[in-house]
């Protein structure tokens, strides 16, 4: 993989994970107005942009694991710091619902 091809995986990983913060942010807001459809809704889709940016990264891994050199750099660093930060994100949205799910009833 040429230093470009990496540069654009990782920039990948970045935007697709960045697109599910932006939906779990709206989906708390939307259970913070006991909209839970729009919610689960928000969640789904936050959850199919981690998915994305997850498949990205197992690339990255499958390189590596089969000998190939995967060059680390700070986007890198960024990229992983990035999604397993809106990974935390997600559970700790998904759980916040719950939470308004109980209290609202």
């Amino acid at each position: 993989m040429t230093n470009e091809e990496m540069e654009m995986t990782t920039v990948e990983i970045v935007a697709y994970a960045g697109d599910a913060r932006s939906k779990y942010i709206g989906a708390l807001t939307a259970a913070n107005n006991a909209d839970y459809e729009k919610a689960a809704a928000m969640i789904q889709e936050g959850d199919d942009l981690i998915t994305e940016a997850h498949n990205t990264q197992t690339k990255l891994l499958q390189m590596e694991a089969s000998g190939d050199s995967v060059k680390i750099t700070f986007l890198t660093v960024h990229a992983q710091d990035h999604l397993m930060t809106v990974m935390l994100l997600r559970d700790l949205v998904k759980n916040f619902i719950q939470l308004y799910k109980k209290v609202n009833k």
